[in-house]
């Protein structure tokens, strides 16, 4: 009996001494707690009680090189409801129903959801916030943003891109340059009781956003618009499916203008701007937005023509495989194994040098350049121009060149491939190429960015952009300037002249697949001054109906553009 009565002392000493220990565990426990970490706790139960609302930054602007704003912001508020605070649900249901243009049962699905906040539209203006705010419905937020705002509409939508419902880049120069545009949201703190209800005298705590820095292009809004006048004149002229020009800087890839019609409306950028609207499947009307924003200039490959004759000339002048003044017989046509290649003469242009070949833009002759150089050599100069690889532009979704592979070109392949058929180019790739050729063979970056700026005007970053030396000699770019003038001054390219200026060019006219279809791309590149260019352009169209030839369709349009763009640069007449 004394061992029971001695083992239960120890026992209930044990259990004092736990309990002792326990109580000493949990005293030390609360002491650091709420000595030692006192703040982060006391921050988490704040953060129990308190309701967080974003406020969106406004985005950096985006503007043309004089600083003309081509992407700016629109003052807009968010409508939101939170549930606990709601105290005439059915007045709120009403208010923001007929306020907000809204079923009341779309409304009442929000109103009624048992959430923190709940988002009932936004982007709604800025007079529709304020009448709702005037209302003063208890559980009813009205909170300031703002809404992305393209003050030139439909001006290189194709280019700039818009944005999205939460403010990011979607398409073009918008998302490119996202990370300098967006900006840092900001936030609104509100406290609230265990039951949700807003504590009054607590206020609101608020994390003020971070405006986005402005993004400065080489964009130029009026060369913009003098291109795409000229080229909304000739899509409607030659019903044509769509015309792409582009106007840059040969010197350092810097981008005037690029075109792409038919435009569409930044504002509205979900409204298709085709006529073809109604009886559209969901996937058929995605299909055709997907379309309407994709820039063919950038993203779309063709077969360039006779345009690219200049590329085949450059690879034969750094070969010495041709000289100016070396005569040539065309008949009309030249036959490469077992296919007779015409001419577009067809009746031939009899003999002529190299010259008057170019000037008259022969295919026969231009085919034996080919023959000339060889597949390996030519494909050489493929890599050497940079025509294998995509131009580095800063835009989305850039195409890369469609060639054969070097042992899958034949003597057809090669004949073909002179006079610019059987393979794809965008017509971003092919002015630049041209540019790098003229411009003394410096093989020069595509780019929009020239810089970033914060509010204030401050340099925050300026782009650079690669360049490549030596892609062919100055005395092979002196003498492609020279032919190139011929064919402007005297060729097939003389509706490209513009009185009182030197302009160098070169026409072409290029049949789609299938050929049994009948329908062509009409084109022609220029460029002004023609022994020192200053400003180069490429105007392609797509389809155009009746008289198709590119020196009679597409080079006045260029004519027409370069009239306008060449005195607004300051381009000095020439002697």
């Amino acid at each position: 009996m004394k061992r029971i009565r001695t083992f239960q002392k120890k026992k209930m000493l044990v259990m004092v001494l736990i309990i002792l220990g326990v109580l000493v565990f949990l005293t030390g426990r609360l002491t650091w707690i709420m000595i030692f970490r006192s703040d982060f706790y006391g921050q988490k139960a704040e953060d129990l009680h308190e309701r967080e609302r974003s406020i969106k930054a406004a985005r950096g602007e985006i503007l043309d090189r004089n600083g003309v704003v081509l992407a700016s912001n629109q003052s807009v508020c968010t409508i939101s409801v939170i549930h606990a605070q709601i105290e005439d649900a059915e007045t709120v249901i009403r208010v923001l129903s007929e306020e907000l243009d809204m079923s009341e049962d779309a409304v009442r699905e929000r109103v009624e959801k048992v959430s923190s906040i709940e988002r009932v539209r936004t982007n709604v203006s800025k007079e529709t916030g304020d009448a709702i705010l005037a209302c003063d419905l208890a559980g009813v937020k009205v909170d300031v943003d703002y809404k992305r705002y393209y003050p030139c509409d439909e001006l290189a939508s194709r280019v700039i891109g818009f944005t999205g419902s939460d403010n990011q880049g979607i398409l073009g120069l918008e998302v490119m340059y996202d990370e300098y545009l967006s900006g840092t949201a900001g936030k609104i703190l509100t406290l609230t009781d265990a039951s949700g209800i807003e504590i009054e005298a607590a206020g609101e705590r608020r994390q003020e956003p971070v405006s986005g820095d402005n993004l400065v292009t080489s964009l130029d809004y009026n060369i913009q618009c003098y291109a795409q006048q000229a080229a909304e004149t000739v899509l409607e002229e030659k019903e044509a499916d769509a015309v792409s020009v582009i106007l840059m800087n040969p010197q350092n890839g810097e981008i005037f203008a690029m075109v792409n019609v038919p435009e569409y409306n930044l504002n509205d950028p979900f409204t298709l701007n085709t006529d073809i609207t109604e009886g559209l499947t969901d996937e058929e009307e995605q299909d055709l937005l997907n379309e309407m924003w994709r820039n063919p200039s950038v993203s779309d490959t063709y077969e360039p023509g006779s345009t690219f004759k200049v590329i085949t000339t450059a690879a034969a002048l750094e070969e010495s495989l041709v000289s100016l003044d070396e005569t040539f017989y065309c008949p009309g046509y030249k036959l490469v194994e077992d296919r007779k290649i015409r001419c577009h003469k067809t009746a031939g242009h009899g003999s002529e040098t190299f010259t008057e070949a170019i000037m008259n833009s022969c295919n026969p002759v231009f085919i034996e350049l080919g023959l000339r150089l060889g597949a390996a050599v030519f494909y050489d100069y493929f890599e050497q121009f940079g025509l294998l690889e995509k131009t580095g532009v800063d835009l989305p979704g850039e195409a890369v060149t469609i060639m054969h592979a070097e042992d899958a070109i034949g003597q057809v392949e090669l004949a073909t491939i002179a006079f610019g058929q059987s393979f794809q180019i965008t017509p971003l790739q092919l002015i630049t190429t041209v540019s790098s050729l003229i411009n003394g063979g410096a093989r020069i970056t595509p780019h929009f960015g020239v810089r970033v700026e914060d509010a204030d005007g401050e340099v925050v970053e300026t782009f650079s952009f690669a360049e490549e030396e030596n892609l062919v000699s100055g005395e092979t770019s002196e003498t492609l300037r020279y032919l190139l003038e011929k064919v402007v001054s005297e060729g097939t390219g003389k509706n490209g002249a513009v009185e009182g200026y030197s302009v160098g060019g070169k026409t072409a006219t290029s049949q789609t697949l299938p050929r049994s279809e009948n329908q062509y791309i009409s084109s022609f590149i220029g460029f002004a001054p023609a022994d020192d260019p200053q400003v180069i352009g490429l105007v392609v169209i797509y389809h155009p109906q009746g008289t198709y030839y590119g020196g009679t369709v597409a080079a006045p349009v260029m004519q027409e553009i370069f009239e306008d763009v060449l005195p607004y640069l300051g381009v000095e007449h020439s002697g």
